[in-house]
């Protein structure tokens, strides 16, 4: 899938435009990228401070995705994008931070005409995601560098429970073109974070986040989705391993607290999903 949206690539070293030649993407300046035999390509423009997921967290985030357990969030995904999506506006569909590409995917099927390129700073979820869509390139990059996209390269923008680097994400977005933000409210997993030791949502994400992107977009719609999901405990092991809460807790003593829940065990889904038009 590179060599259909390689068009809208920008080499990460010196922002020039990448063409594909054989198992490599190329610029004129001479940087050199092997495309893997899983399909992606990594664009990392050098070390990253960031921690990337692990195989171990993408392994388990794909079984949770794919039990269908935040099915109500991709659905939400790809109502908001059907309804601020200008379709006369070129460019294709990125996904930030986008994981393994399971929200990418079904807007996707929602846009059978589109082609996708997904980034995210994993390997493993980079592998996955490269298999996640017949429309979907993927590669390896980090949100808070410059990204290796083109100015203007997206009409939809994809973000759920990623980084968000206002300036570029402005800067690749075309005009007319739409951001969508999922964000978790503060009542997500709530029964969990005291019985677990989860991390707790700051009660001013939201508006810390409006903040941050207010520079560069604007808010076109925003909806709450808040929704009660039935989880065994293999279930619950998964949700902890797949996220942030992976790298602040100690996995034998997860599993003890998770033996102590019931099985099955009902636990709140709460998220915002937002629509952001870029300014000017």
């Amino acid at each position: 899938m590179l060599n259909r949206v390689v068009h809208v690539l920008a080499c990460p070293h010196c922002g020039a435009a990448l063409t594909q030649r054989d198992r490599a993407l190329l610029c004129t300046a001479g940087h050199n990228f092997d495309i893997a035999k899983q399909g992606y390509v990594n664009l990392l423009s050098g070390a990253t401070k960031h921690s990337a997921d692990t195989k171990e967290m993408v392994d388990a985030r794909d079984e949770f995705l794919s039990a269908g357990h935040y099915a109500p969030i991709s659905e939400a995904l790809v109502e908001l994008a059907r309804r601020t999506v200008d379709p006369s506006v070129p460019g294709c569909v990125v996904d930030i931070g986008g994981g393994t590409g399971y929200y990418h995917a079904r807007v996707m099927d929602a846009f059978p005409d589109a082609e996708g390129i997904l980034l995210d700073i994993s390997k493993f979820a980079a592998r996955r995601a490269a298999k996640a869509h017949s429309r979907i390139g993927a590669a390896v990059a980090d949100a808070w560098q410059d990204l290796p996209l083109k100015d203007g390269a997206a009409s939809l923008v994809l973000n759920t429970f990623a980084p968000r680097n206002g300036p570029e994400l402005g800067r690749v977005l075309a005009p007319g073109g739409v951001l969508l933000v999922v964000t978790p409210r503060p009542g997500h997993l709530q029964e969990l974070i005291d019985a677990l030791g989860l991390l707790r949502v700051d009660e001013r994400k939201e508006s810390r986040l409006t903040e941050q992107l207010a520079p560069y977009f604007s808010v076109a719609e925003s909806e709450r989705l808040t929704r009660t999901m039935t989880l065994d405990h293999r279930a619950l092991a998964q949700l902890v391993g797949m996220g942030p809460n992976a790298w602040h807790s100690d996995a034998r003593d997860v599993q003890e607290r998770i033996g102590q829940l019931p099985d099955p065990c009902r636990v709140t889904l709460s998220v915002t999903l937002t629509a952001y038009r870029p300014l000017g």
